[in-house]
């Protein structure tokens, strides 16, 4: 079954009320609202991910969980939203890019890029960028010849390139780097054509992750 209003509503609800006895109650509301269309969508995706990298991982069990890390934020228990991080492993996930869907009470994002990407990882994406590295130029072209996704991750006050031409510093000034984008019409969101939505925008962006990749690549020869 596909997402629904109900889906986004308990999200929402479960937040506000943040309390793991209402959850307990509801428990099984989550599993068929949330994560039976998110499993769905992972498997859905699968073939598309592959590929793109063939050493991506597409396994339900890895959906994130709805609990907060208590040491984390000791005044709340339930995070509004649930993800999946379509990356190469779990253990590396918070370094390696990936792709990613996000539900949640204010809606649906989707995207690829890092998480945190490390310094000497952003030091060897501002080198392919510099040298006009094919990677660059095709990861570029994808970005720009698309209009679903736009860049994120927190600039530098100061550039650092301030001789470069401003489309190359938007992404020479990152400390991280990603592309983000949001679902946000009901007829698509809540439809069996969401993972081929997801699919098709995923594909149009897979330069930008092998560009991310090749700077992982050089900076710790995985």
């Amino acid at each position: 079954m596909p997402f629904s209003q109900s889906s986004i509503d308990f999200l929402f609800e479960n937040r506000l009320h943040d309390s793991k006895e209402w959850f307990n109650e509801h428990k099984e509301d989550y599993k068929a609202l949330v994560t039976q269309p998110l499993s769905q969508l992972v498997l859905d995706l699968t073939p598309t991910m592959a590929k793109i990298d063939k050493l991506i991982v597409c396994d339900p069990k890895r959906i994130s969980r709805l609990y907060r890390d208590a040491r984390l934020h000791p005044d709340s228990i339930f995070r509004d939203h649930v993800w999946y991080t379509f990356s190469r492993t779990r253990e590396q996930y918070m370094a390696l890019p990936g792709f990613y869907f996000s539900v949640g009470a204010g809606g649906m994002e989707f995207g690829c890029g890092f998480y945190c990407a490390k310094p000497a990882t952003m030091e060897s994406l501002r080198q392919l960028i510099l040298s006009d590295d094919d990677s660059f130029k095709k990861a570029f072209l994808a970005v720009k010849s698309q209009k679903t996704f736009g860049l994120y991750g927190d600039l530098y006050k100061r550039s650092k390139f301030p001789d470069q031409p401003p489309e190359k510093r938007d992404w020479l000034d990152r400390r991280s780097i990603g592309l983000t984008g949001a679902v946000t019409d009901p007829a698509l969101m809540f439809s069996d054509s969401l993972s081929k939505h997801i699919a098709k925008e995923f594909r149009k962006i897979a330069p930008f992750y092998d560009l991310c990749m090749k700077a992982e690549a050089l900076a710790t020869n995985i």
